[in-house]
């Protein structure tokens, strides 16, 4: 495995490598680099790219974010920190973990197992981004915790927020808009209406209701009635249909 590793404390960025190393053995560090200019022009090289990269978010020059956005292509990020405030826009950001300094060899030894788990699930195909993407990340009291898509029955908005609920009952408050969320799940969640986007396991059946509309039951319980107008009737039998 090769790692590339953004840091722009080179103490930090020696203790890093040697975490790596000791969790890793076989691990190659094939980069330290120390400011976005400097990883911005390493990436765009004709070198092979890192199968991981280990990186911090504020260096010298910026943010490090703005060295995935130029990338050419997609690598796995593990983000390495003092500033829990960007956890949200990490883990939008290929990123697939979120270690706060000081790390230890434990911390940085588990998002290793983590990453390796990952690669090793057939269908990621190598874009493991795409994992992360099947998941959505809620703040649970002082944490972000990930939850993933398949134990979600549905979103919803209710008192100005928009919530999540998962077939265990248990609900959260989610930082986004059910319209950015409509584009991050399409296939598996229908939007119903402007209130509601149901996972499509989370569907018992469908009935006729007044006005030409569809009453949608879930498999778990929930006290609202949940509707999909005539206008879209049609389109929700089909997708339902699969």
């Amino acid at each position: 495995m090769t790692v590339a590793i953004i840091e722009d404390e080179p103490h930090t960025a020696k203790d890093l490598a040697a975490c790596i190393l000791a969790a890793s053995p076989g691990t190659q560090v094939i980069a330290t680099l120390r400011s976005v200019r400097e990883a911005i022009l390493f990436f765009s090289g004709p070198q092979p790219a890192p199968d991981l990269i280990f990186s911090d978010i504020q260096l010298g020059d910026g943010l490090s974010f703005s060295v995935f956005k130029a990338m050419p292509y997609t690598v796995p990020v593990i983000f390495c920190t003092a500033h829990d405030e960007y956890a949200l826009k990490a883990f939008e950001a290929a990123g697939i973990d979120y270690i706060l300094k000081p790390f230890t060899a434990k911390s940085v030894g588990l998002a290793l197992k983590k990453f390796d788990l990952l690669r090793g699930i057939p269908e990621a195909g190598g874009r493991l981004r795409d994992l992360v993407q099947q998941s959505v990340l809620v703040h649970h009291g002082d944490k972000i915790v990930p939850v993933s898509l398949s134990d979600i029955a549905l979103f919803y908005v209710a008192r100005e927020s928009t919530r999540l609920l998962m077939y265990n009952l248990q609900g959260f408050i989610v930082n986004k808009s059910l319209e950015e969320l409509e584009k991050a799940v399409a296939g598996q969640f229908y939007r119903a209406n402007r209130q509601y986007l149901i996972n499509r396991e989370a569907i018992r059946d469908a009935s006729p209701y007044f006005a030409r509309k569809l009453l949608v039951n879930l498999r778990i319980p929930f006290d609202a009635t949940i509707t999909v107008p005539k206008t879209k009737a049609k389109d929700f039998l089909d997708w339902l249909a699969g």
